[in-house]
């Protein structure tokens, strides 16, 4: 019977089992009935009863006993996520057709995907359902990784998709225009293909035939959400369509932009960013540069405008007027 004052997790090992557990080592065995004041090393594995004397437990090597413990958290944990795997599989066509109960045409669902595998392989087979439109925003985010490369199995899929009468926008930050893998994606694609830039855009975002969209649910993109909700697809849909009108095409031929009164577009984008009273490092993430070259740009601004200082240097904006004579 097991000590009703031995009231600790099966994990632990309180003192009167270390006591007795150093007595078994000491005298090689102690009587079964001994354990009975501390369960926990039957638990751990730590004694176990002799062979020759049923009676009498002998110690077991802590390494041993740990390894049999670890061995079984391990079986448990694969077990779990088998049930895990084959719970998802279950669910999802349920899922996908909504709740039987709901009002209308069902409740389009919410689903979230866990890993950049299967989050890859979800959007690939949702391109391969795709008949009409692919709608994506591809920020440039030095914080997650370099620019996106020019990558060949979705490159193979974006013009599987094309050859079929699709047709793909994409947009990209200004800081993007002139990579060369992304000027070579749109070298390499060929039919209804167009992408165009700017300052400043949302997170990512890939809306396929304006009925499901994907979109990063946390900081490094190992998790995303799909939502087939119409009104929450038809709002993803709006402010890309609001984007797309504002933005700048892109072609691999493009010369860079004029400047106005000495001032570049880019330099105009951070000093409106810097009279909204934003850090450096606010202005690099927004507009998706590097926080030196953020700088730089300050400075050849500050140069232009004749500022002395950081203060004086958003008066001097404000009165310069580039703000208002900005595209």
């Amino acid at each position: 019977m097991r000590a009703t004052a031995h009231d600790h997790g099966g994990e632990e090992l309180c003192p009167a089992g270390l006591d007795l557990y150093t007595r078994a080592l000491h005298d090689g065995q102690v009587p079964a009935a001994a354990a009975e004041a501390a369960p926990c090393l039957i638990d751990t594995g730590l004694l176990s009863p002799a062979v020759e004397a049923p009676d009498r437990l002998e110690p077991v090597a802590p390494a041993v006993a740990l390894h049999r413990l670890l061995r079984a958290a391990e079986t448990r944990v694969a077990h779990e996520r088998r049930r895990e795997e084959r719970l998802a599989e279950t669910f999802a066509p349920l899922l996908r057709l909504g709740h039987p109960d709901s009002a209308g045409e069902g409740t389009p669902v919410l689903r979230m995907l866990s890993g950049k595998e299967r989050i890859d392989r979800t959007v690939g087979e949702a391109m391969a359902d795709a008949t009409d439109e692919v709608l994506t925003i591809q920020p440039h985010t030095a914080h997650i990784g370099p620019p996106p490369q020019v990558h060949e199995p979705a490159l193979a899929r974006d013009q599987a998709f094309l050859d079929r009468g699709g047709r793909i926008r994409t947009l990209y930050q200004h800081t993007l225009r002139y990579a060369p893998t992304v000027l070579a994606r749109y070298e390499r694609l060929t039919g209804d293909v167009q992408a165009r830039t700017l300052d400043e855009v949302t997170e990512r975002l890939i809306l396929l035939d304006r009925t499901v969209v994907y979109i990063p649910a946390n900081a490094d993109r190992t998790l995303a959400l799909e939502i087939r909700h119409p009104a929450l697809v038809s709002y993803f849909a709006t402010v890309f369509d609001r984007l797309w009108r504002l933005a700048t095409p892109m072609y691999p031929n493009a010369v860079q932009p004029p400047t106005l009164d000495g001032v570049t577009p880019r330099q105009r984008a951070i000093a409106a960013l810097l009279v909204e009273g934003h850090t450096d490092a606010v202005v690099a993430e927004r507009l998706g540069l590097n926080v030196r070259t953020a700088r730089e740009h300050i400075a050849k601004l500050s140069a232009t405008l004749g500022s002395e200082s950081r203060a004086q240097l958003g008066y001097l904006i404000a009165r310069s007027g580039i703000m208002d004579r900005a595209d």
